[in-house]
């Protein structure tokens, strides 16, 4: 699988919309990487950009950005209001799919070491990458700013990783580094004061404040939030005060418990956190959680789709509030996204059925059978989240909001299935066109059609064990739902049963052209195991609805 690493460079420039352009028109002229995020900020005069690719295509669109940074940034002429100490000001890298640490910390060295000796500006490498302890802190570093490191720079312990340990008037120094996933985050007060910002960036950031104990003795007082870096501002863009975060870790300090902690400091001294803004992208696994940690405070059923949790993330937390917030473009699954990866998902219901009554061959029954079982969760997923919020019955919400989040979940893999059967399926027909005129090319042909047989044969296996798995959804929606939704969970089990089947019959269609014929029984047998257990639970539930209509 290819590697996908993540390369978020930081520029001194968010006014001058000529100069960012020049600067992402430089990484965008490099063959492999996509850039994702261009978030300029007038107030900070700083610009944050987000740009994918593989190891040696990150590290060649970063060098150019790096290069086009200081033909146009003087630093000598800069103000803003985030700290910054180059004209490139940080430059991490970020594993995001089949890439480790260590890859990126290969990158980080790689262009420490290029920058350092061709633009001859001084490198300090950080977090994963930093090469003593007392460097790994990002803070640390730029301690001084740019017009301290004239001095630090001159000390032993601060000599750069790479290139002159000379001040760069012009260019001022980078930090190049290898981290995780960082959320940079700023919460909305209802206040100009950037001392009141402050105190509430105090109680929430993991350093905390400085205060005395009894004895007189100066201590530091922890925040709230682990991996939390946090200062008070003031935007004069918006006309509001900001509490400035960094997430270093977001799996120990969330986004959502980032905002309430705000939410809860700023109450206790008198103002309010008016809404939030997101600096670059985000993780989908954090709006999710996000959504589902909302809809639990207002014990309402987490088991709802995917846009919904990211809606209701957003409304919570505000995010849209000094500018429109769109998923498509700020969530960086998203933002990696193939459209045309999924053409069957994406089409309207009635461009579906008239692919699927067309004379092309796909979508078949394999693909059909997938989007039916993904109906069937969907109705029993549909009772659960009812009677989550069914008057009376508010004890109970989270029970239906367990079983509506497990019919989400089959519902998702189900869905992703259809396309994968048509898949299944072209693969098939690519690997019978393949070329067979010598003995070594009908060898790789023959290998090729039994790979893509077996491969259609797995993918309505699946949907069988999933359709299968969904029964114990519509059942218990039969059995405990709203009594008023019964007609509903005992179409749903009309509709898994048919998947099953469904998929069966594609399932045994494909194995009759495998020539591994102990596998192709084992396939059969199981799916007529999952298809005889299917037919039982559907009577089941059938007489459960009968009963209750």
């Amino acid at each position: 699988m290819k590697k996908v690493i993540e390369c978020v460079p930081n520029f001194s420039e968010g006014r001058d919309m000529n100069i960012i352009r020049q600067i992402t028109d430089a990484i965008e002229t490099v063959d492999g990487v996509k850039l994702l995020n261009v978030d300029p900020g007038k107030a900070t005069n700083r610009t944050v950009v987000t740009f994918v690719g593989d190891e040696n295509s990150v590290v060649e669109a970063a060098y150019r950005a790096i290069a086009k940074a200081a033909e146009l940034i003087d630093m000598s002429k800069h103000k803003g209001e985030h700290p910054r100490f180059g004209a490139t000001d940080v430059c991490p890298f970020i594993p995001i799919a089949n890439a480790t640490m260590d890859d990126c910390v290969a990158c980080a060295k790689k262009l420490g070491e290029r920058v350092g000796k061709n633009l001859n500006i001084p490198i300090y490498l950080y977090e994963y990458a930093a090469s003593a302890p007392h460097r790994k802190n990002l803070a640390s570093i730029r301690a001084g700013e740019y017009e301290g490191i004239k001095d630090k720079i001159t000390q032993p312990e601060w000599k750069p990783d790479y290139g002159p340990a000379v001040w760069n008037e012009r260019s001022g120094n980078i930090a190049i580094g290898a981290r995780k996933i960082l959320i940079a985050y700023n919460a909305n007060l209802n206040t100009t004061s950037t001392r009141r910002a402050n105190s509430v960036a105090f109680d929430v950031r993991e350093q905390g404040r400085k205060v005395k104990n009894e004895k007189g003795e100066e201590i530091h007082q922890p925040g709230t939030c682990k991996s939390v870096k946090g200062i008070g501002w003031f935007i004069e863009e918006y006309g509001v005060a900001q509490v400035s975060m960094n997430l270093v870790d977001i799996d120990v300090t969330p986004i959502h418990i980032a905002f309430d902690e705000c939410v809860k400091s700023a109450f206790n001294r008198g103002m309010r956190v008016t809404g939030s803004e997101l600096i670059g992208l985000i993780p989908l696994q954090s709006m999710l959680n996000a959504g589902r940690y909302f809809l639990e405070k207002q014990q309402r059923s987490t088991g709802v789709s995917e846009g919904e949790l990211i809606k209701i993330a957003i409304k919570s937390m505000s995010l849209d509030e000094l500018t429109p917030f769109d998923p498509q473009k700020r969530i960086i699954e998203y933002m990696l996204a193939d459209s045309s990866a999924s053409p069957l998902i994406n089409m309207k219901l009635d461009q579906f059925a008239h692919e699927t009554a067309s004379e092309s061959p796909a979508p078949g029954g394999g693909s059909i059978s997938a989007y039916v079982g993904a109906l069937g969760i969907s109705l029993g997923t549909m009772v659960a989240n009812l009677s989550s919020h069914k008057p009376g019955w508010d004890s109970r919400w989270k029970e239906f909001s367990d079983w509506a989040e497990k019919g989400q979940h089959i519902k998702s893999q189900l869905l992703k299935l259809v396309d994968e059967d048509t898949k299944a399926f072209n693969k098939i027909m690519d690997a019978f066109s393949l070329p067979k005129a010598t003995d070594e090319e009908k060898k790789s042909r023959k290998k090729a059609i039994q790979d893509a047989t077996k491969y259609a044969i797995e993918v309505p296996f699946k949907v069988m064990q999933l359709s299968y798995d969904s029964f114990e959804v519509i059942k218990a929606m039969a059995e405990i739902g709203n009594p008023n939704s019964a007609s509903d969970a005992g179409v749903g089990a009309l509709c898994a049963r048919t998947a099953v089947y469904g998929a069966y019959l594609n399932v045994k269609i494909n194995a009759s052209g495998m020539d591994d014929k102990t596998y192709a029984a084992e396939k059969i047998n199981a799916g007529k195991e999952l298809l005889d257990k299917s037919v039982q639970l559907e009577k089941e539930i059938l007489t459960i609805v009968e009963g209750k209509i």
